[in-house]
């Protein structure tokens, strides 16, 4: 491998190392393009097959297709008995088989200067690389709140001593009340919890982490924790966001995709609403048609994605049926109703959409920051909650802290949600600070921007080959 003239690798191979599900893959892959194409690295992305969803399985081969830089590695799994774990969400089981095939990685982390994995794996593969004496670094895939209160998770439960879980004072950020703690981690049994409070407690051995996220959007979090707050002598947390989307040009869009374009690029300015829960949970059918309901009664345009399974490879479920009789003839011409896959970042940058009702999985939030779009937020599980208190305190856009979410019995109604629909898409004031938003983002991922310089900071720490003790 060459080197520069001070003795760092001028061409620094990187392995990038996911997880499952499109709210890790994706990040993964804007991370793998943009050190290829904008920091002159060498990029390798690991991935396992079949994919946990199809969602993933079209992303990587259109990412591998439209950007042959990025090399593919087969990370072949050991044996894994899921029975172990009945009942548990796939994403999970999938997390947890990649954790226990971890001691298979060194193959193919051969001639590699750094490795970036992905935090669900965080606490079996840091140890792995720490063997190979190899730089490792952790790519949080949420906001750098979340990273702050996983970061800080094991110290409160070790101070709770077995207690039940309530607010969470992370220290130099804020408290995270306990209705926005992710549901799985008040069961200190449950599969994610123990993964979750190993992952916080090997972060400190990382060389770093990268963050999606970006300095105008989180200063409290991002400065707490760069500046030991959160943790004292915590390895150097790079915000790097928003990472731009990877561009699929190659090969013409699918019919759907075109049809949906189609209709966005043939409303009126601001007078689309457009509706998505994101790639990883569904609602239920009560609350499906109360949404329907709502939007109908909105009397606003609306873009919605539907889903109504975890796995969309289980999704055959009829729409009419899904939504109630006669919704689909009753909204049709100012609505369009799709269980298919929408490019959201082409859907975000239309003239057209005034509005984005979002779950605030991080992925959308950044979308929705980039695109200077205002976020109706309604979180639905995990992470949300903590996203959704971003969007609120960032002025990106408004959050129902009373709506409920998974787990929750009471069904928001179908008046409440077009009432807030109609007050956001005319609120101006809304509308103004998503655009200062948009503008700090821009700036954040300019030359000699923030995030920028971030980036940029790491790469040189990938060419100098440093690794934490």
């Amino acid at each position: 491998m060459p080197t520069s003239g001070d003795g760092s690798v001028a061409l620094p191979h990187v392995v990038l190392l996911p997880s499952a599900g499109m709210g890790h893959l994706v990040p993964f892959s804007r991370l793998a393009v943009a050190l290829t194409s904008g920091h002159g690295c060498d990029v390798s992305l690991a991935t396992v097959l079949p994919t946990v969803s199809s969602a993933e399985s079209a992303h990587l081969e259109a990412l591998f297709a439209a950007c042959p830089a990025v090399r593919r590695l087969d990370f072949h799994l050991a044996q894994f008995d899921a029975s172990e774990f009945p009942g548990a969400d796939p994403f999970f089981l999938r997390f947890e088989a990649m954790r226990r095939s971890a001691p298979l990685l060194g193959p193919l982390l051969a001639g590699a200067h750094a490795l970036v994995t992905d935090i669900a794996l965080a606490s079996v593969v840091i140890p792995v690389a720490k063997e190979l004496r190899l730089p490792c670094y952790v790519l949080f895939t949420a906001s750098a709140a979340m990273l702050s209160l996983c970061v800080h998770f094991p110290a409160y439960l070790d101070a709770s001593a077995g207690g039940p879980v309530g607010d969470v004072d992370v220290p130099g950020v804020y408290r995270v009340p306990k209705a926005s703690i992710p549901q799985a981690l008040h069961d200190p049994k449950h599969l994610f919890t123990r993964q979750f409070v190993a992952n916080g407690r090997e972060l400190a051995r990382s060389d770093g982490l990268l963050v999606n996220s970006f300095d105008a959007l989180e200063p409290e979090a991002i400065a707490a924790l760069q500046n030991g707050s959160v943790v004292a002598g915590f390895p150097p947390v790079f915000s790097v966001g928003p990472l731009a989307p990877v561009s699929f040009s190659a090969g013409e869009p699918a019919k759907s995709q075109s049809d949906y374009m189609r209709w966005l690029e043939a409303q009126p300015a601001r007078s689309v609403v457009y509706v998505s829960f994101g790639s990883r949970k569904a609602i239920s059918k009560d609350q499906l048609r109360e949404l329907a309901a709502g939007l109908e009664a909105s009397g606003h345009r609306f873009l919605w994605v539907v889903k109504s399974t975890v796995l969309d490879r289980d999704d055959d479920a009829d729409l009419g049926e899904l939504l109630g009789e006669g919704f689909l003839e009753r909204v049709q011409g100012r609505g369009v109703v799709t269980k298919g896959w929408v490019e959201q970042e082409e859907v975000l940058k239309q003239e057209s959409v005034g509005l984005f009702v979002s779950h605030c999985g991080w992925n959308s939030v950044t979308e929705a920051a980039a695109s200077g779009l205002p976020v109706l937020a309604w979180p639905r599980f995990g992470d949300q909650r903590v996203n959704a208190g971003v969007v609120a305190r960032s002025g990106l856009g408004l959050w129902v802290d009373s709506w409920s979410w998974e787990g929750e019995e009471a069904l928001v109604k179908g008046e409440e949600i077009a009432e807030k629909v109609r007050a956001v898409m005319a609120d101006e004031t809304a509308r103004k600070k998503a655009a200062g938003v948009r503008d700090a983002a821009a700036k954040a991922v300019a030359d000699s921007g923030t995030s920028y310089e971030n980036l940029a900071q790491f790469v040189q720490r990938c060419r100098d080959g440093s690794v934490t003790k």
